[in-house]
């Protein structure tokens, strides 16, 4: 505990990647009320207990449906032994210092620690203002409920107490928080606690808020990636009825109307020249070449071994959130004020604040939940927008990129490119090496189409750099080498869901179980034999156990293993897929097994892991996109195939390992195991050798 804040109720700080020394020596000031606060609290994890009996902990994270505020609720509710539903768990607006990024399934880990010692110290002055009010030794006042509770069973709401224990300096008990031997509601298997308002429809998304005078508004994109406006008729678009502007900015044409109806009625009735984008003349199979070429050289094979070799390609993946992107910004004069969901709020602050020319201190971002993200909430390139329209319209905005938008527009995971060779030598692998290459941005990673776009040459090759990300030390594999290269291409990309181990995992793991048929071996027992983290072979067994491992299928079935490990977790998984029409496979059942230490909520990781496994079916199997003439063909989920009901499991399992240990990462750690196991199933029930992805693209 760093701070302890007097107020007229409770309010305790903790620091979140704060130094506690430097923290010590802040300076308190008075506000105009007379409370007396330290600074401010914006590298502070907040919690306040309120005259109504409700603790409320303003999260510097965003929830776009990762469950992170059930988790932060039951943690609080843990130390506090409050009842959940007293625990509201609002979201921060940007913060000027601080930590304040939700992204490497880091949320749970980097809250665990400051978020219960939140508690705990609440907890602790509250049954101290207890004890001196009751005249009682606070060693004999327990709590429950949200409330202290006296031996002869008087009892006192914490909100009852919130303004005295504000005033509290030295606790009559200890503030440390409870060994997990005494966890009653970590580790219990929880509904979400927004779950009624969710399906209700009183959780609120951008798209819900009405803020005074802001009217809805689309953008006319080019056809092609990065293309411009030549010249524009807007003379037909501005007669329609309901149309307050008609706006340039540089992603294309943007209309302000009374609704999105008329929005985009008159998008449609603009009449506009363009000029083609940097790519136009490129498509898939010039992508993929460049690729291939770009993928350093392998070294020399140790001598006197056997090799399996392998070249594997990865097409481009929309992140496609059921919600679409949508910000509302209201920018004036002197200051802005911009309304959407961001993984990086604090980032996006500043490059808006820098897009219509005010300082960042003008600009106050307000962090909303998100309908989905898995990486595109890490990029904010419609609030850019939707402020630089609300400038350009002098007017406040609500701008939604429609699927279309985003799906031709918008970031998505880059193409790459995978060589790998496993060096063997009686009976054991004493080489592994794996060289890649992935497309780049050729401009700044907060440019987009609509922003700020710097083109290089189409297709420029960079040099071959570091080694790649390669976590394949997984395995005794003797010596493991990588490498990488890239081809600079001027695209929208960004980070999806597992970042490179998507790929690079899954076209390890693919090499893993060939090495293994080549060997002779069953790919389960290779792996037991070869793995050398324990924590991976125990959910690597739990999974081939739990799953049936080896039991017969009928002719085009087949099984298919993979293992993962990141974030400090581990995962495994098994799937099954039946391939009789190799052309249209279909994953039938799916078993997980998991580690990621102290689980706060078992039931959120386990909806973690069934969205991570729809992700790897996905990719593997359907969901690509694919480059026409430097246009994106796909633009919705008409085309975009991801997995839809009738493509998931049937079965479904999720088994979560035991552990006493800190919470790990959870939110990306299925996706290269799914993918990787999808993969070897499809290679064992038809009998090939799977080498790009999506299967059926």
């Amino acid at each position: 505990m760093v701070y302890s804040l007097a107020a007229t109720t409770l309010t305790v700080a903790a620091p979140l990647a704060c130094d506690t020394s430097s923290a010590q020596g802040s300076e308190p000031r008075r506000d105009a009320s007379g409370v007396l606060v330290t600074g401010t609290d914006e590298e502070m994890l907040v919690l306040e207990v309120t005259r109504a009996n409700k603790v409320v902990v303003r999260l510097p994270r965003v929830e776009v449906g990762q469950g992170v505020t059930t988790a932060v609720a039951m943690m609080i509710a843990e130390e506090l032994d409050a009842r959940l539903a007293d625990v509201d768990i609002p979201l921060a607006d940007a913060r000027t210092k601080g930590n304040q990024s939700t992204g490497g399934s880091s949320s749970v880990s980097s809250l665990y620690g400051p978020a219960r010692q939140l508690a705990a110290t609440a907890r602790a002055r509250l049954v101290t203002a207890a004890a001196r009010r009751w005249h009682l030794p606070a060693r004999t006042l327990r709590t429950r409920d949200t409330m202290v509770i006296a031996p002869d069973g008087r009892t006192a709401t914490f909100g009852s107490l919130s303004a005295s224990a504000a005033r509290i300096r030295r606790t009559a008990v200890s503030d440390k928080p409870k060994p997990a031997s005494r966890h009653k509601v970590i580790g219990r298997a929880t509904n979400r606690v927004d779950a009624r308002d969710l399906v209700t429809g009183r959780a609120k998304f951008t798209g819900d808020l009405n803020v005074a005078g802001a009217h809805p508004t689309v953008v006319a994109r080019p056809p092609t990636l990065g293309g411009k406006v030549v010249s524009v008729d807007t003379r037909a678009a501005r007669v329609l009825p309901g149309v307050h502007a008609v706006v340039r900015v540089p992603g294309g044409v943007a209309v302000v109307a009374e609704s999105f109806h008329h929005a985009f009625q008159a998008r449609d009735a603009l009449k506009i020249k363009w000029a083609p984008g940097p790519l136009a003349r490129l498509s898939d199979d010039g992508i993929r070449a460049r690729l291939r070429a770009a993928v350093p050289r392998l070294p020399a094979a140790p001598r006197g071994t056997a090799q399996v070799e392998g070249e594997f390609a990865f097409a481009f993946v929309s992140h496609a959130p059921m919600e679409v992107l949508t910000a509302i910004a209201d920018v004036r004069a002197h200051k802005a004020e911009i309304w959407f969901s961001s993984q990086t709020p604090m980032e996006a602050r500043d490059t808006i604040a820098h897009a219509v020319g005010l300082p960042a201190s003008a600009v106050t971002v307000r962090v909303m939940r998100g309908g989905g993200s898995f990486g595109r909430r890490l990029t904010f390139d419609a609030a850019i927008e939707a402020a630089l329209i609300s400038k350009a319209a002098r007017r406040p905005v609500k701008l939604m990129w429609s699927r279309n938008d985003d799906t031709r527009h918008g970031r998505m995971r880059p193409a790459g490119h995978h060589r790998i060779r496993a060096s063997h030598k009686d009976g054991r692998v004493v080489a592994f090496t794996h060289a890649m290459a992935s497309v780049n941005e050729s401009y700044g990673k907060n440019a987009t189409s609509a922003v700020l776009v710097r083109p290089a040459a189409a297709g420029s090759v960079r040099p071959a750099s570091a080694p790649a990300p390669s976590d394949s030390g997984l395995y005794n594999f003797g010596r493991v080498t990588g490498d990488s290269g890239g081809v600079d291409l001027a695209m929208p990309l960004g980070a999806w869901r597992s970042v490179d181990s998507g790929t690079m995992r899954t076209a390890e793991e693919i090499m893993v179980d060939e090495v293994a048929r080549s060997l002779g071996k069953d790919p389960v027992a290779f792996r037991r034999t070869t793995l050398r983290n324990k924590a991976v072979r125990a959910v690597l067994e739990k999974a081939a156990r739990a799953g049936d491992w080896g039991r017969a299928m009928p002719d085009g079935h087949g099984q298919g293993v993979a293992v993962h490990e990141e974030y400090g977790s581990c995962v495994a998984c098994l799937a099954e897929i039946d391939a009789t029409d190799p052309n249209k496979p279909r994953v039938t059942k799916v078993v997980m097994a998991a580690d990621v230490g102290t689980a706060v909520n078992p039931r959120g990781l386990e909806a973690q892991l069934m969205g991570t496994a729809l992700d790897g079916i996905s990719t593997v199997l359907s969901a690509g996109l694919h480059i026409d003439r430097g246009a994106v063909r796909e633009g919705s989920f008409g085309d975009f195939r991801w997995a839809r009901q009738r493509d998931a499991p049937l079965h479904f399992e999720a088994h979560i390992m035991p552990s006493k240990g800190e919470p790990g990462g959870a939110g990306e750690l299925g996706v290269p195991a799914a993918s990787g196991a999808v993969a070897n199933a499809y290679a064992r029930a038809t009998g090939t050798s799977p080498r790009r992805f999506p299967l059926t693209f």
